[in-house]
């Protein structure tokens, strides 16, 4: 379960970040997406949800990706609570595959919050090209692991 102190960094930034759209939609990457940015097998074309389902699925999906971000990178559980909302999110975004196997994770490992700086400034594209809110995004991540 996300601490509270976490989620009172965290939720804020998802929110801003992904927006709530209860028609399910296709994302940047051609995903299929619905509520605060939740993907899945289950999300299809002309799929609608309520806003308290969005709500409800944000919550579940949260507390599975920081279940997830600490089975990888345990270490991080005693790090500052900025650092941890920064990589739920951060996972929440990319996916606990994506992270694993990332350079950012061994930065998170290492402890050098200058590392993860330079890992998460690099995770700005899709499609080969920068996106401004992945950008915005990920200077959002990198001021809270600087917190």
């Amino acid at each position: 379960m996300v601490p509270v102190e976490v989620s009172n960094l965290l939720l804020p930034l998802v929110k801003e970040f992904e927006g709530c759209k209860l028609t399910a939609y296709q994302d940047i990457a051609g995903v299929w997406t619905i509520g605060w940015g939740h993907t899945g097998l289950e999300v299809r074309p002309n799929l609608v949800w309520t806003q308290e389902q969005a709500d409800q699925v944000l919550d579940i999906d949260l507390n599975m990706r920081y279940s997830q971000l600490l089975q990888v990178s345990p270490v991080l559980a005693e790090r500052p609570e900025g650092q941890q909302a920064a990589l739920t999110d951060f996972v929440y975004n990319l996916g606990i595959g994506t992270y694993s196997r990332s350079t950012l994770r061994a930065a998170v490992e290492s402890g050098s919050v200058p590392s993860m700086v330079t890992q998460l400034s690099l995770w700005t594209h899709s499609n080969g090209q920068v996106v401004s809110g992945l950008a915005r995004r990920r200077n959002a991540e990198i001021h809270l692991c600087q917190l």
